[in-house]
């Protein structure tokens, strides 16, 4: 291109000269170039961009820089566009090379993404709009976004795209620097994003880290749901960090308080609690009186008679009573007795025949004997 002046009196195809817009009509721009006729700017040499009418792009008194593209005698055809694309390739070559990240305005959708306007047409695929699903790209219309170049082809006029490249580029350095600035033993806040039947994943903020299914709860857990939602905000420990798989290891249940915390302040000696039997030893059994507390019935405190084994009276699942002996917090140790409420029963017994006036001595003696008698 050839470089000219608003005061040629002759013009060459490919020149590039400067006007003034002097009259906007609906398809077309007239501009006066200080030749001997006024030089015209079709539409669809105005912009890259599919425009409605002439106006949309220029207005009456713009200074305009424009290309010679047709000439005649009597007419003189211009183009905005050429001398517009021609700055532009020169800038977009830079930030494709450079992979510059900038910001351009969406202009139009299209089948199969959106148009934006970055000095020519700019083509952004569907598949590069965002780093999730879009339905309906209605509200992209008019709206800044950020982008990068992925592909450029100046001979085929191409330029491709993609705002899904900056965020991922975005999310990816967020997600390194709080992966390094992670330690074992801190404890963070997360957002539950996923559930499995393995346990959930929590995001930190960048990065997601693995709550196992143990690592839910101080109790046992079936399922991940029973004790987290999806979106609930919950606070965790870090375990582990393998920051060469990106993988984090995480427990809710270390910052819980723990089954045994302040159990002296909800359990005294003397205390009747009811409780389920979760194992058996041969020295007794174990019953848990609160999750994740379990106390122990020696085996001499299981029945008010001999027995050789905890078998011959209790059966694990079975919901008894027990009255508390002593409790420890810091031993997390709860000693109970299964006997001395059976003999506390028996002896509210006698208590009752006695103050039965109606009841014989003799009546109260045999009563005294069968008890007697069942436990030889």
């Amino acid at each position: 291109m050839n470089e000219s002046s608003n005061e040629l009196t002759q013009l060459n195809i490919g020149d590039i000269v400067t006007g003034t817009a002097i009259k906007v009509e609906e398809k077309q721009v007239l501009v006066d170039i200080g030749y001997k006729t006024e030089g015209i700017v079709p539409i669809g040499e105005l912009s890259s961009l599919h425009i409605e009418k002439a106006n949309d792009a220029v207005e009456e008194g713009d200074s305009l820089t424009l290309y010679v593209k047709k000439l005649d005698d009597d007419e003189v055809i211009l183009s905005k566009k050429a001398v517009d694309a021609e700055k532009a390739w020169e800038s977009l070559e830079e930030k494709y090379q450079d992979g510059s990240v900038f910001e351009t305005e969406i202009k139009e959708v299209v089948k199969g993404g959106l148009v934006a306007d970055v000095g020519v047409r700019g083509f952004m695929p569907a598949s590069l709009v965002e780093t999730y699903y879009v339905e309906d790209f209605s509200d992209y219309i008019n709206k800044p976004l950020r982008v990068k170049i992925v592909d450029l082809d100046k001979e085929q006029n191409r330029i491709i795209l993609s705002h899904k490249d900056v965020i991922q580029d975005e999310l990816n350095a967020k997600k390194h620097d709080v992966l390094q600035s992670l330690e074992e033993g801190q404890v963070l806040e997360g957002t539950v994003q996923r559930l499995t039947n393995f346990g959930v994943f929590v995001n930190l903020g960048g990065i997601d880290g693995l709550v196992h299914i143990s690592q839910l709860a101080h109790e046992h857990v079936e399922k991940a749901s029973d004790v987290v939602s999806e979106g609930e905000t919950i606070s965790v420990e870090v375990l582990s960090i393998d920051r060469d798989n990106e993988r984090i290891s995480l427990s809710r249940k270390k910052t819980l308080p723990g089954p045994w915390t302040n159990i002296e302040d909800r359990v005294s000696r003397g205390d009747v609690l009811e409780g389920k039997v979760k194992r058996l030893v041969n020295f007794g059994a174990f019953v848990e009186v609160f999750p994740g507390v379990e106390g122990l019935v020696h085996i001499s405190q299981i029945a008010n008679r001999h027995i050789g084994t905890p078998q011959e009276v209790l059966e694990i699942g079975q919901q008894v009573e027990v009255k508390v002996l002593d409790v420890n917090e810091q031993d997390e140790r709860i000693s109970l007795s299964i006997k001395e409420l059976e003999q506390e029963q028996e002896a509210s017994e006698v208590k009752q025949y006695e103050k039965d006036d109606d009841q014989s001595g003799f009546q109260l003696g045999d009563f005294i004997g069968d008890k007697l008698n069942k436990y030889k």
